[in-house]
């Protein structure tokens, strides 16, 4: 047990958890990610379009990049409120919606996908609950198998999210080598998960500012980061990619500016590398998280059978880094502050 691990919050034995859980979900449901991949060939979709909020838009974000990478298609993240605010009559003829949610219970999910199948668009669910009334309300369900997560903060069903994604990608392309790594995935995620970033910890103990970044697949992942700096730690945190960041972001860069820089394998690694490089001449405080070898890289990212899903093991290890670091801090990361575990929004 390393030192990441000592006095185990609930999101803690939740992020633990989750190389079981994502071994659990590929054990299930086979024949159905097959049909949907069936169905997506034999029928392809003239649009596709993301349902979801918070942790769950990121994983959205994921499957969506490797959706647009390997298979061409273009994938939109719907704006909900352009239905359940604006009643825009959208055309549906066509169009594939993929819901992303751990609960199911938000009304801004729900009603969309009623929406799309009444007009009849394909529906297709990932969620944690599947009698939830989102499950109801779709036509193709896929439980994430993660089992309760009581944690507000969510880890295990994230990363489940993340494997569905590649898993529908894997199914639709009909890739045999991108099945076999996301089969060998549970044992990558289990070296991830102990994965030694202590020293992240030190770097940010007292920061109240931080940029995350990624690009490319792993920026969902930076995205995600961001999200629980702000959520457990009361960080104020901003991901953005590693193309956009010297834009107008870069101005606020000064001496001792913390960032995390996501730089698994990938043809997006080189640039990053190059990037934390350049915000060291700048003064910044860069965290460099990087495959064990990578010149500069003090935070050790575990591989995978496929460079498409390292992305997963790098969220996988930075889930006990922040939860410590929330605690260094004097926060209880299973009780942020202002949020609940099930958010509803109209």
């Amino acid at each position: 047990m390393t030192s990441l691990e000592t006095g185990a919050s609930r999101m803690l034995q939740e992020a633990l958890f989750a190389p079981q859980a994502v071994a659990r979900m590929l054990a299930n449901d086979a024949d159905a990610y097959a049909a949907l991949g069936r169905s997506l060939r034999e029928q392809p979709p003239a649009a596709l379009l993301t349902v979801a909020r918070g942790s769950s838009d990121h994983a959205a974000h994921y499957m969506a990049y490797l959706i647009m990478a390997r298979l061409g298609r273009l994938v939109t993240s719907l704006p909900m409120s352009v239905v359940t605010l604006y009643q825009s009559q959208l055309v549906c003829e066509g169009i594939v919606s993929l819901a992303f949610s751990q609960s199911g219970q938000s009304p801004d999910l729900v009603a969309p996908t009623k929406f799309f199948r009444a007009g009849g668009a394909r529906t297709v669910a990932f969620v944690n609950d599947p009698a939830s009334p989102l499950a109801q309300a779709s036509q193709f369900v896929f439980p994430l198998h993660a089992g309760a997560e009581t944690s507000v903060a969510a880890t295990k069903s994230y990363i489940a999210q993340l494997v569905a994604g590649a898993r529908v990608v894997a199914a639709w392309s009909g890739d045999d080598d991108l099945l076999a790594a996301l089969q060998q995935l549970p044992e990558a995620l289990e070296r991830a998960a102990h994965q030694d970033w202590c020293v992240a910890v030190d770097v940010l103990k007292d920061a109240d500012r931080l940029f995350v970044i990624g690009r490319g697949t792993s920026l969902p992942i930076a995205q995600e980061a961001a999200l629980k700096f702000k959520e457990t730690c009361g960080i104020q945190a901003e991901a953005f990619s590693g193309a956009e960041v010297k834009h107008g972001p870069m101005a606020l860069v000064e001496e001792g500016y913390p960032m995390l820089v996501f730089a698994p394998r990938g043809p997006t690694q080189a640039s990053l590398i190059a990037l934390a490089e350049d915000m060291r001449g700048r003064g910044a405080r860069v965290l460099l998280a990087a495959p064990e070898g990578t010149p500069g890289a003090e935070l050790p990212l575990a591989t995978t059978g496929n460079e498409d899903l390292d992305p997963i093991a790098a969220v996988q290890s930075f889930y006990p880094m922040v939860e410590a670091l929330a605690r260094a801090r004097g926060l209880n990361p299973d009780q942020p502050r202002h949020l609940a575990k099930v958010t509803k929004t109209h």
